[in-house]
């Protein structure tokens, strides 16, 4: 069996793999470097030259080859290769016609827990939010407590107000329900020490990006003067650059993404490293497209130390047009499909109603004009 050809489709910022065999089997992936789909595209189509007449079983092999072809890397090299290393896998399983699950170990559970991710909104209508996840039957839900406002806030009226939207959360919820907390990188150390230990009442789940993840020491910083869980990982893209956090920053969760850190090939490593440091995994997988959803499902329902999948309620368009089926979620949880391969298609009419738009460029800005930190 040999791959036939290499196309690419984008809709809203999601940009999508197809490869065809001349078997007639088709497999697909998406990439998750959604700020910039173009340039995750343009790397698929280098190397379609590559890939094309190549036989679709050498995954490890593909994904080395793609990996080490060029010194300077970087997160649309790793959307690129994610991409393609998902439809690999997905034309593997439909070979042997088996769940990609099932080629990486079977089921190690029967379904995938879900994580709402709340909308941004005011401190009771997120409380809102919080509430009405919990009747939809959701046992837990991700948090976008630092907002917009908050850029522009002095120190001491920041952290009041963080802490008072957080216990209005709680409030809304009870005690029976898990609460992860995400700030988006938008604090230094000192702020995030102060902040942690101002939310340790309220018990959160994990406490992710207070500060950004390009200092592992100053991340390491964080964790040793707090006593909630750290979460981090969703801009790594790599083993080697996971290996630093699971054993130098003092993270308890680790967060890498089907789209961008290397595919099922690479994903199942980082999710073994992790485990071999007794840490979990809560992937990245908002805003991820239907097709990276289904992956993150598949890579749930085989890897031990999965956690929780963070998820939207996107059930309609675009969401549902990009794909022919979406995955189920049923009470808070993702059913585990036993279809062939990854178990979505694409839908190509669906996905010409949402064709690609460039979004807006650019950061917060604090009110003497500088640039806010993200």
């Amino acid at each position: 069996m040999k791959i036939e050809s290499v196309e690419t489709f984008i809709a809203t910022n999601w940009m999508m793999v197809r490869l065809t065999t001349d078997s007639g089997i088709q497999g697909i992936g998406e990439s998750t470097f959604f700020g910039w789909p173009r340039a995750a595209e343009d790397v698929v189509l280098s190397f379609r030259n590559y890939l094309i007449g190549a036989d679709p079983m050498r995954v490890e092999h593909h994904w080395n080859y793609m990996y080490r072809s060029k010194s300077m890397r970087g997160g649309a090299v790793g959307g690129g290769i994610s991409a393609i290393d998902q439809a690999l896998w997905d034309i593997k399983g439909k070979h042997f016609e088996a769940p990609v699950w099932q080629l990486l170990g079977g089921k190690t559970r029967d379904r995938v827990r879900a994580m709402l991710v709340i909308p941004m909104g005011t401190r009771d209508e997120v409380a809102t939010h919080a509430a009405n996840a919990k009747k939809d039957g959701f046992t837990a839900a991700k948090v976008l407590l630092f907002q917009h406002e908050h850029v522009t806030m002095r120190h001491s009226e920041r952290i009041a107000d963080l802490v008072d939207r957080m216990a209005a959360i709680r409030e809304s919820v009870g005690w029976d329900f898990d609460i992860g907390v995400e700030i988006h990188r938008n604090m230094v150390p000192g702020d995030s020490i102060v902040l942690a230990g101002e939310l340790e009442k309220f018990r959160p789940y994990f406490f992710e990006d207070p500060i950004a993840p390009d200092s592992v020491l100053s991340f390491g910083e964080v964790s040793a003067n707090s006593r909630i869980p750290m979460a981090a990982g969703e801009r790594n893209l790599t083993i080697w650059e996971f290996r630093e956090y699971v054993e130098h920053a003092g993270v308890h969760h680790i967060r890498p993404d089907v789209g961008v850190a290397g595919g099922f090939t690479h994903v199942k490593k980082i999710s073994a490293l992790a485990e071999a440091h007794h840490q979990g995994i809560i992937p990245h997988a908002v805003p991820s497209g239907p097709v990276a959803t289904a992956a993150h499902v598949q890579l749930g329902a085989c890897i031990p130390n999965w956690e929780v999948q963070e998820h939207v309620m996107e059930d309609g368009p675009p969401y549902s047009d990009v794909v022919k089926k979406i995955v189920t979620l049923k009470d808070g949880f993702f059913e585990i499909p036993d279809l062939p391969g990854i178990g979505v298609e694409l839908d190509e009419e669906g996905i010409k109603k949402h064709p690609f738009q460039y979004g807006p460029v650019g950061g917060a800005l604090r009110d003497d004009g500088s640039v806010a930190l993200r």
